[in-house]
């Protein structure tokens, strides 16, 4: 069989399993992401109705990521155990409940805890199924998956928010205000696809009905080769949970912090933001899709162009770069439309990094390892949610001025790309190495 016969059938088969996966492992992300923003629409009222201050509010609000902190690493090493299609129908069933049950918030201590216990259920649903892609898809066709993937999340805000919105302007529904429409209505979809994962999702390549002999074959000797080779660039540990205390996993999990402060405050405070425009919840909703719009049509578009490796990482450098300019223009420009503008083009910014970002840790991690170690990142980095929620509310504060918040992901998206530098020219200096035969060290 001759090169290019090789090239197109591989190209059919990776095609063919992205419509059958990603549509689905998009949907679930999608909803969650819904359930992860229908906070800050749901806080145009709830702050009233809960007596509740900005910076409290915001407390609670963060208190997601604290579960998430604590049961991430717990909840993926279980994934690897009991297999994808059970145990992320277990996170949809028990976080579209705790959703549903945010809709009875009598107190302040209720609605703490509450949101505590989302993040809880929720842990190990956005690592488990980055980990659940390098099981069936080989590295150079990662960007393109995990972009795939990405455009949940940007699709989760591009919708929630006309929905969350037009829910705010429907109080009285049902003798329900508006915020508690907000959550019973986003936390129905998880436990309607519970039923959709455990009987569509499949667990691994060696399981899938829908794949042939041969095509098995390839993919299980295409991804053993690449795990072969990832182990020889990795300390070995006695026990997956090792991977805690690896000072890669560390680094990478403060990198993905920068970009998930910039994610969940950008996110958190943009209805905030446009209501200062004095504008209707409805309308709120409807001009709070057009960055979320922004950010998937590029997911869509640019992941493809990318392979993973060091062009990934020029890219995250530029992305970076401009991401920051865009945030410091939508605090600095003279109106505004002009800043909402920078806002709907520093978006896209925030959400192509996150394919990029994610093609990294698997060269150095496999099988249980790289379970826990894509957990430990992903659940050490968002840390960057709890802290994004508190330091918003902080900034608004302190400096007296809704845009001035958008400083927050300027500063952490300019370190990302300090970061990337550091990367691209630590793995030229190691391509200089090999090139002369001096001594190697691994990647990252």
């Amino acid at each position: 069989m001759n090169t290019d016969t090789q090239a197109n059938d591989e190209a059919r088969l990776i095609n063919r399993l992205a419509l059958r996966l990603m549509p689905l492992v998009g949907l679930l992300y999608l909803v969650a992401y819904i359930d992860r923003a229908n906070i800050s629409f749901a806080k145009l009222q709830m702050l009233d109705s809960l007596g509740l201050s900005e910076t409290a509010y915001g407390l609670g609000a963060s208190l997601f990521f604290i579960g998430y902190l604590l049961f991430e690493v717990p909840s993926n090493v279980m994934l690897h155990k009991y297999g994808a299609p059970r145990w992320i129908a277990r996170i949809m069933l028990t976080w579209g409940t705790v959703t549903i049950l945010l809709a009875f918030t009598k107190n302040t201590a209720m609605f703490y805890t509450l949101r505590f216990l989302l993040g809880a259920s929720e842990a190990g649903l956005y690592p488990g199924v980055i980990y659940y892609l390098t099981l069936w898809f080989p590295a150079r066709h990662r960007v393109r998956m995990l972009g795939y993937f990405t455009v949940g999340s940007s699709l989760g805000n591009m919708l929630g928010a006309p929905i969350c919105g037009f829910l705010l302007d429907k109080g009285g529904l049902f003798g329900l205000q508006g915020w508690q429409l907000v959550f019973i209505v986003t936390g129905l979809p998880s436990l309607l696809l519970t039923g959709v994962v455990l009987r569509w999702l499949p667990a691994s390549p060696a399981k899938a009905r829908f794949l042939a002999d041969h095509e098995r074959t390839w993919l299980a000797e295409t991804l053993d080769a690449e795990r072969s080779l990832a182990q020889k660039t990795s300390t070995v540990h006695s026990t997956p949970l090792s991977v805690l205390i690896e000072r890669r996993v560390l680094g990478m999990a403060f990198f993905y912090m920068m970009l998930s402060i910039s994610v969940y405050g950008v996110s958190y405070w943009l209805p905030t933001l446009v209501k200062g425009f004095g504008v209707s919840n409805t309308t709120n909703g409807l001009l709070n899709t057009l960055p979320w719009l922004a950010a998937t049509i590029m997911l869509a578009w640019l992941p493809s162009k990318l392979r993973a490796g060091h062009r990934t990482i020029v890219a995250m450098l530029c992305i970076a770069l401009l991401g920051t300019v865009f945030f410091l223009c939508s605090v600095f420009l003279p109106t505004n439309t002009l800043r909402f503008v920078a806002l709907c083009l520093g978006a896209p910014c925030m959400y192509l990094l996150l394919p990029c970002f994610w093609t990294l840790p698997p060269k150095f991690l496999t099988g249980a390892r790289a379970a826990a170690g894509i957990a430990a990142i992903n659940s050490l980095g968002n840390i960057g949610g709890f802290a994004a929620q508190n330091l918003v509310p902080w900034v608004r504060q302190i400096s007296g001025s809704t845009k001035a918040p958008m400083l927050i992901p300027a500063v952490c998206l300019a370190t990302f790309a300090l970061i990337s530098l550091v990367l691209i020219l630590r793995e030229r200096r190691r391509g200089g190495r090999e090139a002369t035969g001096g001594p190697q060290r691994a990647a990252l």
